[in-house]
């Protein structure tokens, strides 16, 4: 099992925008370099991807919620 960590603080966010899905969703399947959320900082929107491949068991972020540097976002299985 291992987590992918946030690469920096700022605002977590799970869809690239309002009005779209997820980028991923516990259960999904993930591959290296899969983008599975957006960390916004001072309007500024940085990929969050993924290191290794895996299966996301769980989101320690909720889309929208505050995150620090290091801060585990998503657990793989």
């Amino acid at each position: 099992m291992s987590q992918i960590l946030s690469p920096l603080p700022g605002t977590f966010y799970r869809k690239p925008s309002p009005d779209q899905p997820n980028f991923k969703n516990v259960g999904d399947a993930v591959a290296v370099g899969d983008v599975i959320g957006l960390i916004e900082v001072m309007k500024s929107f940085n990929e969050v991807t993924a290191e290794e491949a895996g299966t996301i068991t769980a989101f320690h972020a909720e889309d929208e919620e505050p995150v620090m540097a290091g801060q585990p976002l998503v657990e793989l299985g």
